[in-house]
């Protein structure tokens, strides 16, 4: 995508691509971030053991927690261009948008490629119309066709993409370190096989529906103590903040309660409902009091 354009132009034309193709590429959107990340995230790649099963991989590394291994991750799941055009996908499905998870992976010299998939087929809902996901990978090392870089199926999402018996041939992600690689989850992709000496090395953020089930249990991951020293738009993403009608509550309340300094023993449940939700109820209640 071209980067003389406005931020409004940007924004325009990400979003069309993700539509109309499934997937889009930000090259060299974030590149400072992700280098600085990469050293980061070193040691724990270094200590973090191989995984275990067919479609994680045998030959594969991958942790999470991102968003407390390094301060070089909150700017990449705050990314204003992203940000704007995951609400404006995933927006009209729900009251807010949430942080599917954070996740790091590395994939050795050896590793096959793994099986195409599509990431939202996790939660087995109604298919086609709206997207429950969408997922940002940002590579650390050169992606490249040798070395397992993402194979991403053209127009395989959506209503008419899933119909299909042929996905085709899949478009090799090859960018640099601080691309963005986004794909729908409805697109079906897979990493590529690693026929190099060299590891590929990756951040994959993605962002889902705020009524799903996320696929990294965030409050696990971040919990209150953690969670304190996120940016209130953050600690939101990963988990704090109550989803309209009542969804994600802690004692009644939106649990960003638990980010203050003092919670009192007892706290009283409040309602969080939809505009429409909050008038019906409203109208309801008055004609009981009045007795009518």
């Amino acid at each position: 995508m071209k980067k003389d354009l406005t931020e409004a132009d940007l924004l325009d034309m990400l979003v069309a691509e993700l539509n109309a193709k499934s997937f889009c590429i930000l090259r060299n959107h974030q590149v400072g971030r992700a280098l600085a990340l990469a050293s980061d995230l070193d040691p724990v790649f270094a200590a973090t053991p191989f995984c275990e099963g067919n479609f994680y991989g045998r030959r594969t590394k991958r942790f999470g927690s991102l968003l407390k291994r390094s301060p070089h991750v909150a700017p990449l799941v705050l990314d204003p261009l992203i940000l704007a055009a995951v609400e404006r996908i995933l927006g009209p499905g729900c009251d807010r948008i949430q942080l599917n998870l954070a996740q790091a992976i590395e994939i050795h010299p050896g590793e096959v490629r793994q099986f195409p998939h599509r990431d939202q087929d996790m939660w087995r809902g109604a298919t086609g119309r709206q997207e429950y996901l969408v997922n940002i990978l940002w590579p650390l090392t050169s992606f490249t066709a040798d070395n397992g870089a993402t194979r991403i199926f053209p127009k395989s999402h959506g209503e008419a993409g899933m119909a299909k018996t042929d996905l085709g041939l899949p478009k090799i992600a090859e960018c640099e370190p601080g691309s963005a690689i986004c794909f729908l989850g409805s697109t079906a992709h897979g990493a590529g096989s690693n026929i190099t000496k060299e590891v590929r090395r990756g951040v994959l953020i993605s962002y889902s529906l705020g009524w799903l089930k996320p696929y990294e249990n965030l409050w696990l991951a971040y919990p209150p103590e953690v969670a304190r020293t996120f940016a209130p738009e953050l600690a939101a993403l990963a988990g704090y903040a109550q989803h309209r009608p009542n969804l994600g509550n802690y004692e009644g309340q939106c649990p960003s309660v638990l980010l203050q300094d003092q919670l009192p023993a007892h706290i009283g449940a409040i309602d969080a409902l939809l505009p429409d939700q909050e008038g019906a109820v409203a109208q309801f209640a008055a004609a009981e009091r009045s007795g009518q």
